[in-house]
């Protein structure tokens, strides 16, 4: 995929959106987002709710209930709306989960609902920027809302890093996305930027957070957990 951004552009350029108060969203695709895209597109819905991680989901382990046409369709909208879309490497190691479900799914899914990002990213950044200087020099001074079912564990972690968490919003399931962004519209203008770890959710809602609200939005997944 063409304008391919290292981890110091991406960061540059969510520095610049904050700096000048632009809106900006970052979201990613990894296997989850993949099989919730595949539904009824590249995939039948039987093959989607055969694989490991779609029973998880409807164990309740990942944030969504499939089938859910209605998940799949608003991922694809927003995801036309992003600002940089993280996508696999086609030689991906990071992420536990077969080659199939990797970058060969994202192209056969891109390729079917015609999305081209103008700008994409490595879908693991939000497990390298952690362990980068310049992520955390880059969150300094900044308000930063946190949207997560882990937020309170997330504050600890950035408070200990000397940031700035003016919030906590708790999500854990899909159906409960119109409430959050009424609970994010109320406290608009007290944050700078949200940092969004609700799974295959965040791809929704980082792409309507920046565009309501014209915030900096970042789909970071569980990025706790690699530091």
């Amino acid at each position: 995929m063409p304008n391919l951004l290292t981890r110091g552009q991406t960061y540059a350029r969510i520095r610049y959106a904050m700096d000048h108060k632009q809106p900006f969203s970052l979201v990613r695709i990894g296997d989850g987002e993949n099989i919730c895209l595949a539904q009824s597109s590249v995939w039948s819905i039987k093959q989607v709710l055969q694989e490991p991680w779609a029973v998880m989901a409807n164990r309740g382990e990942k944030g969504v209930t499939l089938p859910s046409l209605g998940l799949r369709n608003q991922m694809v909208t927003e995801m036309k709306r992003a600002t940089v879309v993280g996508v696999l490497s086609p030689s991906d190691t990071l992420i536990r989960a077969p080659r199939r479900l990797k970058r060969p799914l994202t192209n056969k899914v891109f390729a079917h609902f015609r999305l081209s990002p103008l700008l994409t990213c490595n879908a693991c950044i939000n497990r390298y920027a952690p362990r980068d200087e310049a992520f955390w020099r880059m969150l300094k001074g900044r308000r930063i809302l946190i949207i997560s079912k882990h937020a309170n564990n997330m504050k600890n972690i950035l408070e200990k890093r000397g940031l700035n968490v003016v919030g906590v919003i708790p999500f854990t399931h899909y159906k409960q996305i119109g409430q959050t962004l009424d609970k994010v519209k109320i406290i608009r203008h007290s944050f700078d930027l949200v940092l969004i770890s609700t799974g295959v959710n965040a791809v929704i809602l980082a792409p309507r957070i920046a565009r309501m609200f014209r915030k900096v939005a970042l789909d970071f997944g569980q990025w706790h957990k690699n530091i």
